[in-house]
């Protein structure tokens, strides 16, 4: 008995595609119980078209919307979308640029009627797989050293897989922790990988040109990368501690110049500690505590009781640096190193529990406040889910 699935199709502005895609898809199912759902992020009508061109399909195609509102996680965060509105529990994730051939689909469904995996990923890199459709030489690199680097983090649960960045694949959802996704940016196979424990199997891919439209992939994508690789890998708290280290180079590095010429220490000290304290909070916003945002107070206070809490320990730390150069001699360049070491734990803490705390608490959780640092620092985050803010367990394996 063939299994039936749901094919996801996240899409941002694929109009131009849409009509080859649900024809190609259809006729490489054809015969097979199958759905077409469209998750779609997009501002130039395509779910208009989507159901124009559903009307004729030979396959159910519907299309889930999302405003600009509830576009949370980018990519990853409509495809979780689409896993929880399948029709099937056997789902299929593909791009919907044509990049990824639908004749491919029935291979997926093949090997995973096989009986002995729960997922199957469709792979550059395995087989007659390869990367041609990437549109530089560059990108092919960038896709390779990626690779690497993602299997080097985490060597046990991609031991069976040669191309975990791929955005084509087959996944049973009910072997998926569903809630404990927390989905940013393109890579969401790498999220279900880590965070749930399945049998993985591969199938070659041949990666095609893009149909119409232009690529969604930049510079911007490759930084939530890494961001999500430091997540996945050692929680939230390491994010926030390479923001805070890139604040504290910036800020001996901002001491060290204007006593270079001249400016007093302390004076150096308080400039450095506002710009670093401004460009930190930024930082965080962006790459640490994104997901916490939309559960927390407003930006304005959210700045305001960051700056204010800064403000106070940079007001304690900078006469203990005072007190190192003076009294022990240490150099300011080192004691103001010193003493932001020191200072790190404090300000993660206070982030978590005060700056996004978020604003309503189900009484299921009044006994949560007290373990959300410890979940931010293991790599928990509040997820938003149906409205309820729960908080997420991470990962509690030595190898996630």
């Amino acid at each position: 008995m063939q299994t039936g699935a749901t094919v996801i199709v996240p899409t941002r502005n694929e109009r131009g595609n849409v009509a080859e895609l649900v024809a190609r898809v259809a006729d490489a199912l054809s015969g097979r119980e199958a759905e077409i759902l469209f998750v779609d992020d997009s501002d130039d009508g395509t779910p208009d078209e989507v159901a124009r061109i559903a009307a004729d399909a030979s396959l159910p195609v519907r299309v889930l919307h999302r405003t600009a509102a509830e576009r949370t996680g980018g990519l990853g965060g409509a495809v979780v979308a689409g896993l929880r509105a399948a029709a099937h529990d056997v789902c299929i994730v593909m791009d919907g640029d044509l990049q990824h051939p639908p004749s491919t689909l029935p291979v997926l469904l093949d090997r995973y009627d096989s009986g002995d995996v729960d997922a199957v990923i469709a792979s550059r890199y395995t087989g007659g797989g390869h990367s041609a459709g990437l549109a530089s030489r560059a990108r092919v690199w960038v896709s390779r050293a990626s690779t690497a680097v993602t299997k080097a983090m985490f060597p046990v649960r991609m031991r069976d897989v040669t191309d975990p960045m791929t955005g084509f694949f087959l996944v049973d959802r009910r072997r998926v922790a569903l809630d404990a996704l927390r989905p940013d940016g393109f890579k969401i196979l790498l999220e279900v990988l880590v965070r749930s424990e399945l049998r993985v199997a591969e199938v070659p891919l041949a990666f095609a040109p893009r149909g119409a439209g232009a690529s969604k992939a930049d510079a911007r994508q490759g930084l939530h990368f890494l961001g999500q690789l430091a997540r996945l890998r050692f929680g939230k708290m390491s994010v926030f501690a390479a923001v805070g280290a890139f604040g504290a180079v910036l800020n001996v590095a901002i001491v060290w110049a204007l006593t270079a010429i001249g400016v007093e220490y302390i004076v150096a000290a308080v400039i450095a500690a506002e710009v670093t304290i401004i460009g930190n909070f930024l930082l965080q916003e962006r790459f640490v505590f994104h997901d916490m945002r939309a559960a927390a107070a407003g930006f304005w206070r959210r700045f305001a009781t960051s700056f204010a809490f800064n403000n106070v320990e940079a007001a304690i730390r900078i006469p203990v640096m005072a007190l190192m150069v003076e009294t022990w001699g240490i150099s300011s360049p080192v004691a103001t190193a010193i003493t932001l070491a020191v200072a790190f734990l404090a300000r993660f803490v206070f982030h978590s529990l005060v700056v996004y705390r978020p604003r309503r608490i189900e009484p299921d959780h009044r006994h949560a406040a007290a373990h959300r640092v410890e979940e931010a620092a293991r790599s928990g985050e509040l997820v938003a889910d149906t409205g309820a803010l729960r908080i997420i367990r991470g990962l509690d394996r030595d190898e996630a």
